[in-house]
């Protein structure tokens, strides 16, 4: 059981204020320590970030002015990339735990750090306005004479998750009660033979695959996360049937590139399109 000051003598009731007091200044020592400890960790993690960021950058310009398309150029940049990405995510960490340790305090200001400008969203991202209802009588006198000044506007970027549908094509079957012919429209086209994936869908694989580098066995992880069941060897079909659809494409584009006077190009080795050039050639 804990005593009441009012209930101890006068001499321990001054010990036991003084007490309290004491610790309630220790406590507010340690929370100044705390949050100044958390600013310098949130500023050497700033430091770190913008470091690595001018590295990176260093590393880009040296490759654009020497002209250095080797494959070790290009596993340091990914290299520099990831490793900003992990400073940057620690250094946000870190500023969010100073300004709670800050927010204990009332002399201890949090630190901020510097953001790049952010750049304006595409004018034609879709825009969803939303209107919160003002108050309809003034919080301070209760008049209902209110009158609009003007708006403040947040702008908050959102996903919309994708959604899948499947696509029902019905072909009705006829028959003449003259001749008993039986009709039936076409099949639907599709980009591969005997496919069931639609043309949105096999782009989005293809690009996925070629243009972010995203391997087939992630694709199909992601897809079953999704509950869509796309097996690896289902995808690598389908991905196999894309590329020869547009080989036709691809194909034009190669007679374009062959037929410059000088081709330009890394010191990466690829010895399979090597030895085609050299046939083709």
């Amino acid at each position: 059981m804990t005593s009441k000051p009012d209930d101890l003598p006068s001499d321990l009731a001054s010990a036991y204020l003084a007490l309290l007091a004491e610790r309630e200044a220790l406590q507010a020592e340690r929370d100044v320590a705390v949050a100044d400890a958390a600013n310098a960790r949130a500023e050497l993690s700033d430091s770190e970030v913008l470091i690595a960021h001018l590295e990176l950058r260093i590393e880009k310009l040296k490759r654009e002015l020497h002209g250095l398309r080797s494959e070790r150029t290009a596993r340091l940049l990914e290299q520099l990339e990831l490793e900003l990405e992990e400073l940057a995510t620690t250094a946000t960490e870190n500023e969010l735990a100073a300004q709670a340790a800050a927010a204990k305090t009332q002399s201890v200001s949090a630190f901020t750090r510097k953001r790049p400008v952010r750049k304006p969203w595409p004018d034609d991202i879709e825009r969803e306005r939303v209107v919160i209802e003002a108050p309809t009588t003034c919080a301070c006198c209760g008049g209902s004479r209110l009158a609009k000044l003007g708006e403040d506007v947040t702008k908050t970027l959102e996903e919309i998750p994708r959604r899948f549908k499947v696509i029902e094509t019905v072909r009705e079957k006829f028959t003449c009660r003259d001749c008993e012919k039986i009709s039936q429209p076409p099949a639907p086209f599709h980009a591969t033979p005997r496919g069931f994936i639609g043309p949105q869908l096999l782009a989005t694989m293809l690009f996925d695959k070629f243009g972010m580098h995203i391997p087939l066995n992630r694709q199909s992880v992601r897809f079953k996360a999704e509950r869509i069941d796309l097996p690896l060897s289902t995808l690598a079909d389908q991905v196999g049937h894309g590329t020869f659809a547009v080989m036709p494409l691809f194909q034009l584009i190669e007679r374009h590139v062959l037929a410059a006077e000088r081709l330009h190009g890394d010191d990466s080795v690829l010895q399979k399109h090597t030895e085609r050039m050299i046939k083709m050639i």
